[in-house]
């Protein structure tokens, strides 16, 4: 369990961490034991969002391979790996670098449209950087001379995390045998919904109070900085993580009098908002493959595209699947089309809404109305 040096500001309930941060905390006190061969207690980490962390072990065993296991503390989050212990066995290697595998409990990637390749572990890219970065810390502590091996081989276990599986819907996603290793701060966020959803209307009304009248609501960290960029003439009070609770910000938005909110979205959420769901958390309703594959019909995809849509694994897979089309930009724009029609209807067109899709790096793919010159910057910007 870690201590966690931050406030919660817009509710009393605790934070937790990441399966990502506790990896990585694992990962350093394995080969911190390997080095040094001294036992101890606790291991503090720098976390994605630059806070530092401190983590009592659960075990640390061996002197090689090395396996140290920390207790995952979601805070008040009903997430179902809260309680999992999270392993790292550490090795030296004959090969340079540092190696990640992915052991029992942590699942195994075998569908296209994830951040990672097919027959890779389900660890995924901030919390392999995080975990590099923990390990090269210890490792600089050693002359190169003296090291046994070129490289160290981490391999991380779950031996709760199959059965916990159970309760997500990875195994639809194509991950299979366990547990992701996710988080891109180090942090969990408590997602009591009605504590979550009255934190998204206090942060309307408090910007309203403050003269805003114009909020942008994002569904998580990249898409609130994504919006800082692609709209930095607004006041910090009017971005507003509003997460899974798209609804509840607009009618917040609404009712606060606020004139305009501009949804910022990646393609895994607009393939909920796109329908009409306007709660989108992955336990909920699941993203309409079919519906989008009829969008994708009506604005002129080839045919092998829009089939393949309708059994596309993830967003992220749709976005895979039409990179060469010549239609792709005209789908993109019908998605946010439809995504401001039901957002629209929602609120009974009491708000000016606008939508921005971005990719995973921040960039806007589409939007309605249309910001032709912005996403045509983009497009020659990524060709360059």
């Amino acid at each position: 369990m870690g201590k966690l040096k931050r406030s919660t500001k817009k509710s009393d309930l605790r934070w937790g961490f990441t399966t990502g941060a506790c990896a990585a905390a694992a990962a350093r006190a394995a080969v911190r034991m390997l080095i040094t061969q001294k036992p101890f207690t606790d291991i503090e980490i720098t976390l994605p969002n630059k806070d530092s962390a401190r983590f009592v072990l659960e075990r640390l065993e061996g002197t090689g391979p090395v396996l140290a296991g920390v207790i995952k503390d979601a805070g008040d989050d009903p997430d179902c790996t809260h309680g999992l212990e999270i392993q790292c066995s550490a090795q030296w290697s004959n090969e340079n670098g540092i190696k990640l595998i992915g052991g029992k409990g942590v699942a195994q990637v075998t569908l296209p449209g994830l951040e990672l390749e097919v027959g890779e572990p389900a660890i995924n890219p901030v919390p392999r950087a995080n975990i590099t970065a923990m390990v090269l810390l210890e490792l600089a502590q050693i002359e190169p001379q003296y090291r046994i091996g070129k490289g160290v081989e981490l391999t991380f276990i779950v031996p709760k995390g199959e059965e916990a599986a159970k309760e997500t819907t990875s195994e639809r996603l194509g991950l299979i045998g366990g547990i992701s290793i996710l988080g891109t701060r180090g942090t969990v966020k408590p997602y009591s919904t009605s504590a979550y959803a009255a934190s998204v209307t206090q942060s309307c009304q408090i910007a309203s109070a403050n003269g805003v009248d114009h909020v942008v609501l994002s569904t998580g960290t990249r898409s609130e900085k994504a919006g800082m960029v692609l709209l930095p003439e607004l006041n910090e009070l009017a971005f507003i993580q509003a997460g899974d609770f798209m609804g509840i910000g607009l009618r917040a938005a609404k009712r606060y009098q606020i004139q305009k909110a501009t949804m910022v979205v990646m393609i895994g959420k607009m393939g909920k908002l796109v329908s009409g769901r306007m709660m989108t958390h992955v336990s909920g309703h699941a993203v309409r493959f079919d519906f989008l594959s009829q969008l994708a019909k009506e604005e002129g995809l080839t045919e092998k595209v829009y089939a393949d849509i309708a059994s596309a694994n993830t967003g992220r897979h749709v976005l895979q699947l039409i990179q060469k089309e010549n239609s792709k930009q005209k789908f993109l724009n019908r998605l946010c089309e439809e995504t401001f029609n039901q957002a629209h209807h929602y609120v009974k067109q009491a708000l000016d809404i606008e939508v921005l899709l971005i990719d995973f790096n921040g960039a806007l793919l589409a939007s309605f109305p249309v910001k032709e010159e912005k996403i045509m910057q983009n497009i020659d910007q990524k060709a360059n």
